[in-house]
């Protein structure tokens, strides 16, 4: 059964950082491109950034401003959100989801994992 499994969401005050990981059980990563998107309450989720398969970011949100990186580890099979100088507005429930490459539709997403910025 293929899962996603977000962690290292957390508090903290405007200006910090956070890295985000998503662990994928039950199939090889390689297989698939793949996504970070959040969800704010009362708003659409929304893409934050995607990756190809050999680890190329694209599709950066404007909102991310060089401020998020997105990465990924084949071999440990898990993908990675790096978010710094976060800001209240960064405030959301972060998914990580497994994408069709040839058309980014969304496969399989995980549970979400929550930030929350402060100011």
């Amino acid at each position: 059964q293929v899962q996603l499994v977000e962690s290292g969401g957390g508090s903290v005050q405007a200006g910090g950082s956070l890295r985000l990981s998503c662990a994928v059980s039950g199939y090889n990563v390689r297989t698939y491109c793949m996504g970070w998107f959040r969800q704010a309450p009362g708003k659409e989720r929304e893409r934050v950034a995607k990756i190809n398969i050999v680890g190329i970011p694209s599709n950066y949100a404007d909102f991310v401003k060089g401020r998020f990186a997105i990465s990924r580890d084949n071999a440990e099979n898990t993908l990675y959100l790096q978010m710094n100088s976060l800001n209240p507005e960064d405030t959301a429930m972060y998914y990580c989801a497994a994408l069709r490459c040839s058309d980014g539709y969304t496969l399989v997403w995980g549970q979400g994992t929550q930030v929350t910025v402060s100011s």
